[in-house]
């Protein structure tokens, strides 16, 4: 037999998804995976009913239905304060993680190199791989999760052709200051550096802390490949519904390879979301609020196990350090926790380095009374 990809050996499948599996196994609360435990608004589920009772069986334009591509350009001008093109600037994928890798796959060649923030979201790692790219990780110091700025530096003087940019980040909560953000663009046009971001979480930011689109900073818009979602947003991980955002130039590329790797996302859905792109900007606020009071649930149960964590500025993910416990592998500790506490996180060392071993992550994208649940059971951790 011939042996398979040499890319395929470095890198493991995902630790997230597999803590879902050992949740279901154990009967364990999953607060692992990132989805959340209930249903989209009602107008959504709604709408794509009728998507389906119109006969929207056959396949959308391969970038995406004109009418969605129209309703996600009036929503990022809306946000951004940028002129969109919806007819030349935006292609719509299955998901943020086909974004991401479309956003990859047009800016990179075998041999380039990717800057990744560490602790990064696991995808962006294999991403780089299997396009033949080299990830370049610049470290985000615990437990405030700042960067250095000459570690910055000196990562895009060793030649990136791009950096990814989570903000909000995914694993550790960080929302990014301007300051920052324009530290990262000055980097970026000093060395022509594309900066891919991932902006799923962009309406999940709570207060003081406010979004900046990295598009928006000045200069930005010519060397930025906005990905994002709507699952999110609208609760509805299951629909696979994302989006790159891009200059023309760049878009006009990232459809030929969306078009080789998917064809396109799920016709009638993306029919339906048109109906939730229509919602007041009251929704958003809402939205924040809600996973700001999922978030100040769980923190309280943390408190009380006298556990030390991070608190999140955005997304719905906490860093909770468990060094105290001793284990030498994290990832054997999340199944201990599984079976023995009944609460599944995801081991921290899937989003650093190899060789930190020290935190968990856990999703409060929950209903109350799960984390309510989940909380009384991560008491048993006091123990």
């Amino acid at each position: 037999m011939p042996r398979t990809s040499r890319r395929t050996s470095v890198f493991t499948e995902s630790l997230i998804r597999e803590m879902t599996r050992v949740a279901q196994r154990h009967g364990a609360i999953n607060l692992s995976q990132g989805f959340p435990d209930f249903d989209p608004p009602p107008a959504l589920v709604q709408a794509a009913k009728d998507a389906m009772d119109a006969g929207r069986h056959q396949y959308a334009i391969t970038w995406g239905a004109p009418e969605l591509r129209k309703a996600l350009a009036a929503k990022l001008q809306l946000f951004t304060g940028l002129p969109v093109d919806d007819a030349a600037e935006l292609v719509v994928t299955c998901g943020a993680t086909e974004a991401m890798m479309v956003a990859m796959m047009t800016v990179c060649d075998p041999g380039d190199k990717v800057g990744l923030f560490s602790p990064f979201y696991e995808n962006y790692s294999a991403d780089a791989i299997l396009c033949g790219a080299e990830p370049v990780l610049i470290p985000l110091h615990p437990p405030d999760y700042r960067f250095d700025p000459a570690e910055l530096r000196r990562a895009f003087a060793g030649g990136l052709k791009a950096f990814v940019l989570c903000n909000p980040s995914n694993p550790c909560g960080r929302v990014f200051t301007r300051a920052e953000l324009e530290a990262v663009a000055a980097a970026a046009e000093e060395f022509d550096v594309f900066v891919l971001t991932d902006e799923v979480y962009e309406h999940i930011v709570f207060p003081p802390h406010r979004h900046t689109y990295f598009s928006a900073l000045p200069g930005m818009a010519k060397r930025t490949l906005m990905c994002s979602s709507l699952s999110k947003t609208f609760s509805i991980t299951g629909w696979r519904l994302g989006y790159v955002y891009a200059s023309r130039e760049v878009i006009a590329q990232a459809r030929k390879v969306h078009d080789f790797l998917t064809v396109g996302a799920a016709a009638p859905l993306q029919h339906a979301v048109v109906t939730a792109l229509g919602f007041p900007r009251s929704y958003y606020d809402e939205l924040a609020a809600v996973y700001a009071r999922s978030r100040d649930i769980l923190l309280g149960y943390l408190d009380r196990t006298g556990l030390s964590y991070t608190p999140p500025e955005g997304a719905y993910f906490v860093m909770v350090d468990i060094s105290p416990f001793g284990w030498a592998s994290d990832v054997e500790f999340s199944h201990w926790m599984a079976r023995e506490i009944g609460v599944a996180p995801v081991p921290g060392s899937s989003f650093f380095v190899p060789g930190e071993n020290r935190y968990i992550r856990l999703n409060f994208a929950k209903k109350p009374e799960t984390l309510h649940a989940a909380g009384e059971r991560l008491l048993r951790l006091r123990r």
